[in-house]
């Protein structure tokens, strides 16, 4: 029994590990853009991203050659085209933005 409830109480714990904030470190960019990250990473880009972002396309992070979708896309938006961190929860391929350093 002691070890069913150790056992319970360890899973529990790592199941609960994903809801704590994590740091990403990433680019911000537009989501239509975004399907090419190497080209919507690049310092050239920046000016596009702002304007599409503006045009309606919502604003996503690009860390790595991974391209996250952000459930409060208003927290980013204003850094397009800048590299930036956030804190926040991932779930899936979305990061909820707590902060933006």
């Amino acid at each position: 029994m002691k070890k069913l409830i150790a056992l319970t109480v360890l899973t529990i714990s790592f199941a609960g590990a994903s809801a704590f904030a994590e740091s990403f470190t990433g680019v911000v960019s537009d989501a239509m853009c975004a399907k090419n990250p190497a080209k919507a990473s690049s310092p050239d880009h920046a000016a596009c991203a702002a304007k599409c972002i503006k045009g309606g396309s919502p604003a996503v992070l690009i860390v790595g050659s991974k391209v996250f979708q952000v459930s409060n896309p208003d927290k980013i938006a204003p850094f397009a085209g800048k590299t930036i961190t956030v804190d926040g929860s991932v779930a899936a391929d979305t990061i909820t933005v707590s902060s933006v350093k």
